[in-house]
């Protein structure tokens, strides 16, 4: 089959917003194989000031592949070649999954074969406090039982009463808050502000702090105020030095973005590490296409889940691949 790139531009409806910046649009890659009678289709889509390789030209970096005879073994040399980009490496290993399948669904599941949908939760962007408050109060009313608030980036006190004035209408045993912080707590005082928060009975915190503090994280994940989830600590480690970071650090969960990781396989070793050490895990996707974030619900529904998952709705841009997936109270289903 033949490989081809191109590249396209995701719109967002609204700016998509975190405590590193907003999101306008992003640039994606589709990969395809194609022959006569089949195309098989995945997608690059780094994170621009996240991702290791957001900053590259991809196109270029695969433009001597472009247009060139591949098979199952011609396309793991190429899985090896993308191991610098991991965004790349993810579409390279989806394409090989699906040429193994000869078709875009490549694993049999009860989600692929329509008969049990992923519980998801409902993620509130950062915005201004009364709209992130409105957007809450709307995840629940769509049936969502896990909500995910961004934080970090607003007055920390604001932040506080909204917390405390959603849960005080929607307890614990009801609604499941988690938080991501996007590493935005400053070192010193991220102890004290989790400690504040823990009055709202928190799920978890994503990266309360900066990577690279394995220090620091590491006492955090130690006190009994919120469990701590990793998040961007995981970009850019070789897989094979995560043995030693969860060894040093100990958080209750870590989070895989397949995209940014790799792909599903590098996935599947972080999991195999976690499970070692009694670390539980959940999946999220990184704003990708609708076609990424089929490709990532078909993965992580081959796994046994406990926990809501991180993945989108693909309701986030002005035109977007067409759908294989939808939502319908808290819940990803395949169409």
């Amino acid at each position: 089959m033949i490989l081809q790139a191109e590249k396209h531009t995701l719109k967002f409806i609204k700016p998509a917003k975190t405590s590193r910046g907003s999101y306008l649009e992003k640039e994606v890659l589709l990969l395809s194989l194609e022959n006569k009678t089949n195309r098989l289709v995945a997608e690059v889509a780094p994170l621009s000031d996240l991702s290791v390789d957001g900053k590259v030209d991809l196109l270029s970096v695969l433009s001597p592949f472009i247009g060139q005879q591949f098979n199952h073994q011609s396309l793991l040399d190429l899985l090896d070649f993308c191991k610098p980009y991991p965004s790349l490496r993810f579409g390279v290993y989806c394409l090989i999954k699906k040429l193994e399948n000869s078709h875009e669904i490549w694993t049999n599941s009860p989600f692929t074969n329509k008969l049990n949908p992923i519980e998801i939760n409902g993620l509130v962007w950062m915005n201004e406090i009364e709209a992130m408050a409105i957007e809450a109060e709307e995840k629940v009313q769509q049936g969502f039982r896990c909500i995910k608030f961004k934080v970090g980036a607003l007055d920390f006190d604001s932040e506080c009463r909204m917390l405390e004035v959603f849960r005080k209408k929607h307890p614990s045993s009801k609604v499941e808050i988690r938080l991501d912080a996007n590493g935005a707590f400053p070192d010193d005082l991220a102890k004290s502000m989790i400690k504040d928060l823990s009055r709202f009975e928190i799920h978890s915190i994503e990266q309360p702090i900066g990577v690279g503090n394995h220090d620091q994280l590491g006492k955090l994940c130690r006190e009994p105020n919120i469990d701590i989830a990793l998040d961007e600590e995981l970009i850019g480690v070789d897989v094979s030095l995560g043995k030693n970071l969860l060894k040093e650090i100990k958080p209750q969960y870590i989070i895989l973005k397949p995209t940014l990781i790799g792909g599903f396989d590098l996935c599947d070793t972080w999991i195999q590490i976690a499970q070692s050490f009694s670390i539980k895990w959940w999946s999220t996707s990184a704003l990708e296409g609708n076609i990424g974030l089929f490709d990532i619900a078909q993965w992580v529904s081959s796994y046994s889940l406990d926990l809501p998952q991180g993945l989108g709705t693909g309701s986030l841009f002005v035109k977007n691949f067409p759908a294989k997936t939808k939502v319908e109270n808290g819940y990803l289903f395949c169409l």
